[in-house]
Order: structure tokens, then C-alpha cells, then sequence
């Protein structure tokens, strides 16, 4: 094997882009997060989770924090989907134990034309400051991700003014009014392109565009409402030669040919999908991450390696895999489990990678 490529300072970003690795690199979503007491520890010292977001420096030890404590072969920027939305002007807020609110959801046409692009040196400069802190804290261990919610799910958002139920908001704008909806889109789409960009300009390495509510949506409605705009940022970032971006579609396994039509290095896929299914639908054009369930972290360690070890069997061998869970770290996960899983994947996946 050549010099570096079992370094785990590009083993992702090699996988990212389908070339040889030693190993089958891993990372976790929601890898900083409630279930290290560590992060516990920092949240209490910040006072609330939107104050912990807008620290550069707290943000910073909790990105890191998980690459300390695990061979993780990528760190993801602490952060949250809908710091564009409350950049804004929607006034975010969190309500224990129910997740994100928004003072001022967007319903009709003339709040969504009245919204304006945010400037991210000045409205969400505490997130541009975030990644250089951790490029230089990580000094080269590993690759940072930087990332951003899709134009449809941060649209989502914004209209129900809180977490999708039924979606019967934005939906409804969908159907009464898709113009006005395109309008919102496109309004998003400049948003997250500016966002990413500054982001990569700070030290991304890497890009993911989180849609989480893409499978809410039917099949023609996925492809102008979702997966287009998400084309459209990948067309518009501005080091797109340099850094590789991931789509993740949650439920969006019947569109992965779509989506690999973005233009993407790396599409997610949740563990409702075959690997290997998924990989002869997208024909060699894309890597994939994932696909573990997130529940399988509660099972004891025998059944979680053994479970591992399936993901890595359905990929197969060859190039083109990032190992990750389905959706994200659950926060009663017991941290000595992902000493397991990190353990299992490295050992299992050498020779298969």
C-alpha cells in the first residue's frame, strides 16, 4: 500500500472520492453530543444549546472532543441545521425535551419575500470562526466536515415553525402555491451556498448537505423541491474541485440514482437500504456512507460487531465506503460502544477496503 493512504488524516477524503484505502474509514453523526459526558460537561458550562453553537471556543472542544476519545477517521462541525433559518431573523429557540421552535414561522408570500440572504462573515460569523478554531486545534489528525441543512428541510422548518409532524404547513404551500415555495427555495439555496462556501474558505475539508425531511415528499415533488436545489448549491460552490460534499436524504433510498445526479462525491443512505443494492443503482458514479441503525449501538458488543461486520459484507470490497450509522447517535448510547463499533469496523474492514 502506498505511503499515507492508511493515514488517518485522508483515509476519508480518499474514500470520498473511491480511492484506495487500507481501511474502511469511519465516522459517526451526532458523534459530539449528549452521550459523552465530556460534551455534557461543556453543554452545563454554556448554559444553553444555541449559547454552546455561538461559542467558537465551546463549539470547538466538542467537535473535537469525540476525535480525542475514538479513531474516528473525521471530525463534523458542532453545529445545528437551522442556524441559517435563525440568521434569518426567525428567532430560534429550544424547548426541552421537544426540540427546535421558531418565534416567526413564514406562511405567507409576503414573509418569504421579505426574507434576505444572510451575509455569513457578519450574521453567522460565529460558525465561520468555529471551523478555523478547530482546523488548528485538529492540526491534521483528521479531516473536518462542515455542513448545512437542504433549502426543502430548513424550508420545513421554517413553515411549521418547528419539527416536521405532519407537515401539513408546508405542504400546503407546496400545493396552493408552489411558486411562492420555489421562491422560499431559491431564497435558501443562495443562503446555503454562501454558508458552505464560507465555510470551506474557513478550513472545511469536506461538505454534507443534510435533508433530513426529502422522504416526506413524493417522488416527482423530490426531484423540483429537494433534490434540485441541492444541485444547485453543489453547482455554486465556489472550491468545488477541492472538496468533496455528501447528500444525505433521509428515506431517500428510492431516489438514489436522482441524487447521485447532483453532482456529489458521496451520497448517505439510512439503514432501510441495501449497500450493495444502492451500489448498483448508482453504478460506481458516487461512494456511499453508512448504513448501521442506531439502535444496534444498544444491542451487547458481541451482536454489535457482528452487525458491523454485515454493513461492511453488503458493501462488498473495493473503494467507496465511509462507514456510518443510518441517521444519528442516540443520546443514552453508552460511550464504550463506540469503542466497539470504531474497533470492530477497523479490524473487520481491512483487506475488504
Amino acid at each position: 500500500m502506498s505511503a499515507g493512504v492508511s493515514d488517518r488524516s485522508n483515509r476519508f477524503l480518499r474514500a470520498l472520492r473511491r480511492e484506495p484505502v487500507d481501511q474502511t474509514p469511519i465516522w459517526l453523526m451526532r458523534q459530539a453530543g449528549r452521550y459523552l459526558p465530556e460534551y455534557r460537561a461543556v453543554r452545563a458550562r454554556a448554559g444553553s444549546f444555541m449559547d454552546l453553537c455561538q461559542n467558537p471556543e465551546l463549539a470547538c472542544e466538542v467537535t473535537v472532543q469525540p476525535v480525542r476519545r475514538y479513531a474516528l477517521d473525521a471530525a463534523i462541525l458542532f453545529s445545528d441545521i437551522l442556524t441559517v433559518p435563525d440568521a434569518m431573523g426567525l428567532g430560534l429557540h429550544f424547548v426541552d425535551g421537544e426540540g427546535p421552535r421558531f418565534e416567526r414561522p413564514i406562511r405567507d408570500q409576503h414573509a418569504i419575500r421579505q426574507l434576505r440572504v444572510p451575509d455569513p462573515a457578519v450574521a453567522l460569523r460565529y460558525v465561520v470562526d468555529t471551523v478555523g478554531r478547530v482546523r488548528r486545534e485538529l492540526g491534521g489528525l483528521c479531516p473536518l466536515i462542515g455542513f448545512s441543512g437542504s433549502p426543502w428541510t430548513l424550508a420545513t422548518y421554517m413553515v411549521e415553525g418547528q419539527g416536521g409532524h405532519d407537515f401539513r404547513h408546508v405542504k400546503g404551500l407546496l400545493f396552493n402555491d408552489p411558486e411562492i415555495l420555489d421562491t422560499l427555495l431559491a431564497t435558501l439555496t443562495q443562503a446555503v451556498t454562501d454558508y458552505l462556501n464560507a465555510q470551506a474558505e474557513a478550513g472545511a475539508q469536506a461538505l454534507m448537505i443534510f435533508d433530513t425531511w426529502g422522504g416526506v415528499l413524493s417522488a416527482r415533488d423530490f426531484l423540483r423541491f429537494s433534490r434540485d436545489p441541492m444541485a444547485r448549491i453543489i453547482e455554486g460552490l465556489s472550491r468545488r474541485r477541492e472538496i468533496p460534499v455528501i447528500v444525505f436524504t433521509k428515506g431517500g433510498g428510492a431516489w438514489l440514482p436522482a441524487l447521485a445526479d447532483t453532482g456529489a462525491e458521496a451520497l448517505g443512505v439510512d439503514w432501510t437500504v441495501s449497500l450493495r443494492e444502492a451500489r448498483a443503482q448508482v453504478g460506481g458514479r458516487v461512494a456511499l456512507q453508512g448504513n448501521l441503525d442506531p439502535q444496534a449501538l444498544y444491542a451487547p458488543p458481541a451482536r454489535l460487531r457482528a452487525e458491523a461486520e454485515a454493513v461492511l459484507r453488503d458493501f462488498g470490497g473495493g473503494a467507496g465506503h465511509v462507514f456510518n450509522l443510518g441517521h444519528g447517535m442516540l443520546p443514552d448510547i453508552a460511550p464504550e460502544q463506540v469503542t466497539t463499533l470504531v474497533e470492530a469496523v477497523q479490524t473487520a474492514s481491512r483487506g475488504l477496503a
